[in-house]
């Protein structure tokens, strides 16, 4: 790969270690998809702005890069600790509504929310419900060594793989992970979790199969292993997930990788894990209720990117406190980022006196040293003031800023940037013929009319902002 050696933290070993891909010609990476019973929220969605970092930056320093997500539309119960019902059927029965058809809206709605981040779409957006077969496949294979029956299906024995838990360090991280496993009658090992879930006699689910432990599902942490497995081989470079993945799931995911294998393999090289947003109030969570999602931030009038530009302005391994006011200073940098770049496309060309190569080597220098983003951005606010550097120069420069950061500033535009809240009672296009009357008024010194049409304005929800610095004119508020 080009440019400096690309750094990663490897949560298996909890250290920093130099990334060398398996097949330089083909990055393998696989990432924890969603459960689609509902929108995503805005901490869910912070996992794959991260991703799309990773991605970009592999991408940016040439590296071929095959990146799977997987749609987990069964088998992800209420509890991440293995315990409760399906969160699919669960969602089913409160709202009345088709699984399928719910699998299907939430998904759609997911990618919707990825492409508003400006999240490229990965290789392959594979769904648990068409892998069912091969999820079967894998239990009847690791049964004899690896597991056993219960009455409510086929259980991982997690004392037949050597070191389970090591991803989770459950043996020195006191309380990180054994306490949050739901007991179950008859389980050899608190750890021990569910391949297959039987369905109850007289039982009737939506979304069940035929199988050797009876009719059912498949459990949760049987479909990444199946899927990571199918598209990326037995052995891959880096798997990535939210940092509470670390406890539970993916050290499931191990076991069960080695028992398929029957060596000590992990399955992933590098596993990373990025960190939780927070509020005041505690960490985001769908199932607690009351999480922000995308379309909030979009309906009291930020654009999506503010928020891709507030993830990126903590390192993914840190807590992301969320606010409003955290994001309104991220909307106003990103405001003035569009403005500069505005500013320098209307500039006559001139000869360059400075370079932008210094700046490429800062960018590479701080997405080498595990994505650190908060680096990287002082950087690209250091190249579009640089008037050594020519305009056109720096708008060169700019495109591989873009490439790497994911913020569209070669695209994004002033008027894109101003979001009609869902409250709002007058559009855009409306507010632009007042302003220019406000003006023309003002030129005539006409001051009456012009507070006048203020004073409309305002009553519509819109602030004009006279001698606002960013020179932005208006917002609704």
């Amino acid at each position: 790969m080009h440019g400096a050696p690309l750094v990663l933290y490897n949560s298996l070993t909890r250290s920093p270690e130099t990334f060398v891909p398996i097949d330089p010609a083909n990055v393998r990476v696989y990432s924890c998809g969603p459960t689609v019973y509902h929108y995503a929220h805005i901490g869910n969605l912070r996992a794959y702005v991260f991703t799309d970092t990773l991605s970009r930056v592999l991408t940016w320093k040439g590296a071929p890069l095959t990146h799977v997500i997987n749609i987990t539309d069964v088998g992800h119960l209420t509890s991440d600790a293995d315990a409760g019902d399906d969160k699919m059927e669960a969602r089913a029965k409160e709202t009345g509504q088709d699984i399928w058809a719910i699998a299907a809206y939430y998904t759609e709605a997911f990618k919707r929310d990825l492409g508003n981040l400006n999240v490229r779409p990965p290789s392959n957006f594979p769904l648990a419900t068409a892998h069912v077969d091969e999820m079967i496949a894998w239990g009847r294979e690791i049964e004899a060594g690896h597991c056993y029956r219960l009455p409510d299906g086929l259980y991982f024995d997690t004392a037949s793989v050597p070191d389970y838990g090591t991803l989770a360090r459950s043996r020195d991280d006191a309380g990180t992970g054994e306490a949050r496993i739901a007991a179950v009658a008859g389980k050899r090992n608190p750890q021990d979790f569910a391949i297959w879930r039987t369905s109850a006699p007289h039982e009737h689910r939506q979304m069940e199969w035929d199988s050797p432990w009876g009719r059912g599902a498949p459990g949760w942490h049987l479909e990444c292993s199946v899927m990571s497995r199918r598209y990326l081989g037995e052995r891959f470079d880096i798997h990535t997930g939210g940092i509470d993945h670390r406890e539970i799931h993916h050290p499931n995911e191990i076991a069960q990788n080695q028992a398929m294998s029957g060596t000590c393999d992990t399955g992933a090289n590098f596993w990373l894990h990025n960190n939780f947003v927070v509020e005041r109030a505690g960490k985001m969570s769908k199932s607690g209720g009351g999480a922000t999602h995308l379309q909030s931030l979009v309906d009291a009038g930020f654009h999506p990117l503010s928020y891709r530009l507030m993830c990126l302005q903590a390192h993914y391994r840190s807590e992301l406190e969320f606010s409003w006011e955290n994001l309104a200073a991220a909307q106003t940098r990103l405001k003035r980022l569009v403005q500069t770049v505005a500013a320098l496309r209307a500039r006559p060309p001139v000869a360059s006196a400075g370079s932008a190569a210094a700046y490429r080597e800062q960018l590479d220098a701080a997405v080498s040293d595990d994505l650190n983003t908060p680096r990287a951005l002082p950087v690209l606010d250091a190249l579009l003031a640089d008037k050594q550097v020519s305009p056109a120069e720096r708008l060169t420069a700019l495109a591989e800023f873009d490439a790497v950061l994911g913020l569209d500033l070669t695209d994004l535009t002033r008027e894109a940037l101003r979001v009609r809240p869902a409250a709002a009672t007058i559009e855009a296009a409306a507010v632009g013929e007042c302003l220019a009357e406000r003006r023309e008024a003002r030129a005539a010194k006409d001051f009456a009319r012009s507070d006048a049409i203020r004073d409309e304005l305002a009553a519509a929800g819109v602030e004009v902002m006279d001698g606002d610095p960013l020179g932005w004119d208006w917002r609704i508020g």
